[in-house]
């Protein structure tokens, strides 16, 4: 399995436990805002930067 893809699907998860826990967070109301927002942005960057990498990423068998 090629690296950069592998890669690319750990951010995957990552992002989305970040938007997870950040929505989850707002919908309760058990943060500050602004720690939910920090947690959503680097979620969404996460999310969006791997699959950018998955979808780039040519197999080579």
């Amino acid at each position: 399995m090629n690296v950069k893809r592998t890669f690319g699907t750990i951010l995957t998860v990552l992002g989305i436990v970040g938007l997870i826990y950040a929505g989850y967070g707002f919908v309760k109301h058990s943060l500050q805002s602004r720690e939910l927002i920090v947690a959503g942005v680097i979620g969404l960057i996460f999310f969006v930067s791997g699959i950018g990498l998955i979808k780039n990423t040519k197999d080579e068998s």
